[in-house]
């Protein structure tokens, strides 16, 4: 399963019914479910965000169809990040033979 870290905010419509959220997240944690998904945490939160939601979900397609659903219904706008914990680093990280050097300090030590 892949994780995902979806960073939400309340839109106008959102935030009018803002008592309804527990219950929004409850029908965001079946619509995952319905999909093979799961939530694993949500946080309301103060900040630059209102909800942080942690979720997994069999592939990114599967996520983002949730989320165009959830996002229809007029209540919230997401920002998804898909996460990785170290012992699932992405296949990429482990084919870098060389690590990219930043040459900025050297140049300037030659100055």
């Amino acid at each position: 399963m892949a994780t995902f870290i979806s960073l939400i905010n309340w839109t106008e419509q959102g935030i009018q019914g803002f008592k309804d959220s527990v219950k929004r997240a409850e029908a965001f944690e079946q619509a995952l479910k319905d999909q093979g998904g799961s939530l694993k945490q949500i946080f309301w939160t103060v900040g630059p965000y209102d909800i942080v939601a942690i979720a997994e979900a069999p592939d990114t397609e599967t996520l983002t169809s949730v989320l165009l659903k959830v996002g229809a219904l007029g209540n919230v706008r997401t920002t998804t990040l898909q996460g990785f914990e170290s012992s699932e680093r992405p296949s990429c990280v482990e084919s870098i033979r060389t690590p990219f050097l930043l040459t900025c300090s050297s140049r300037h030590a030659r100055a």
